[in-house]
């Protein structure tokens, strides 16, 4: 089986927050739910303060814990990797929300579902690439095959950082990381 992931440069992020809200936009979300979250973390404090940047969302993992525990079957693992929410079965209990290590899933309590990143299944359908990376302009994230992402990018490339836990699904997400955000995960910051 394909697996789809995002490749993510933490060097080159500069925590504009245009990935967040090209999801948010194209996802149509309320104030709320937020599929796609730019986090800020600070180590160290005057006059040796060093601080990164983590986009964070779904990890579209080998082994989702959110699907292994919803009760109505919602989610599933597609043919090319994406974890998917099917809207039209989830009954918002919440499990997905409380299993997920990552903290992805969000519910949405003005629909009464669980919502997450599905990578833009609809947009990829017709040959474009999720709006978080087309929209990010300092081209800190991309998107695709995860095999092809890692012999595009290179070998020094991390599955999971401090900021994100330990990696317990099989992530799929590859990290070109800075230094100090594979050290610890800092003190986060609110932008």
């Amino acid at each position: 089986m394909a697996q789809i992931g995002f490749y993510y440069n933490q060097k080159m992020c500069a925590g504009c927050k245009t990935c967040q809200v090209a999801c948010k936009d194209k996802n149509r979300l309320e104030v709320g739910p937020i599929l796609r979250e730019v986090h800020t973390y600070q180590i160290g404090s005057f006059p040796s303060v060093k601080m990164y940047h983590y986009s964070a969302t779904c990890n579209h993992c080998d082994v989702p814990a959110c699907k292994d525990v919803c009760p109505v079957g919602a989610i599933e693992k597609m043919d090319d990797g994406t974890v998917k929410i099917d809207m039209d079965k989830c009954i918002g209990c919440g499990s997905c929300v409380n299993a997920c290590p990552y903290g992805v899933p969000r519910m949405d309590e003005e629909k009464g579902h669980a919502c997450k990143c599905d990578a833009c299944y609809d947009l990829r359908q017709a040959g474009h690439m999720p709006s978080c990376v087309e929209s990010c302009p300092y081209r800190a994230l991309d998107f695709g095959d995860i095999e092809e992402l890692e012999k595009k990018y290179g070998s020094d490339l991390v599955r999971a950082i401090p900021a994100m836990g330990e990696d317990k699904t099989g992530s799929n997400t590859l990290f070109d990381a800075r230094d100090i955000a594979l050290e610890q995960k800092g003190d986060e910051m609110l932008l």
